[in-house]
């Protein structure tokens, strides 16, 4: 008997048995917007972002290219906006990433141009990015799928 109140009083000290409610504010999920983009995601099954703890976990975002297009720097532009838009409702910037992943359906063809286009956002001290190429991604004509890692600022903006 002795025991299991020692293991009771460590639990809740530790906050092993911490209650939902407390669970719930350890992770909060941004969804999108617009009521198709919501509808989309909540269909599939995912948030645009997740803030937990210090850190900011954003969901891929698809370059898509117009239509016959054979410059794919706008459409590079149009996903590093919406990163941009993301990291902005998550309450940071492009100077707290930490970490980007992009996946390239064609690497060799697609990366200078793409480099270019994040050169534009990404800034020193830069952040560790790590690119590679695969065959095909969620969406058939997405090009690149960019994933960002930031850092979540203080109320003080630290």
């Amino acid at each position: 008997m002795r025991n299991s109140k020692i293991f009771l009083l460590l639990g809740l000290a530790s906050g092993l048995f911490a209650s939902p409610a407390l669970a719930e504010d350890a992770k909060i999920s941004l969804m999108p917007e617009g009521p198709q983009a919501l509808a989309f995601q909540n269909a599939v099954g995912f948030a645009d972002a997740v803030i937990a703890g210090d850190k900011i976990y954003l969901s891929g975002v698809i370059a898509v290219p117009a239509p016959d297009a054979t410059d794919l720097k706008p459409a590079y532009e149009q996903a590093f906006l919406r990163i941009q838009k993301t990291l902005e409702r998550a309450g940071a910037s492009w100077d707290d990433v930490v970490d980007i992943t992009t996946y390239h359906t064609d690497l060799a063809s697609q990366i200078d141009a793409f480099a270019e286009v994040k050169s534009r956002y990404i800034k020193a001290p830069f952040p560790a990015w790590t690119a590679i190429g695969i065959s095909a991604l969620y969406e058939p004509t997405g090009v690149v799928e960019i994933k960002v890692v930031a850092l979540k600022r203080d109320a003080e903006g630290e």
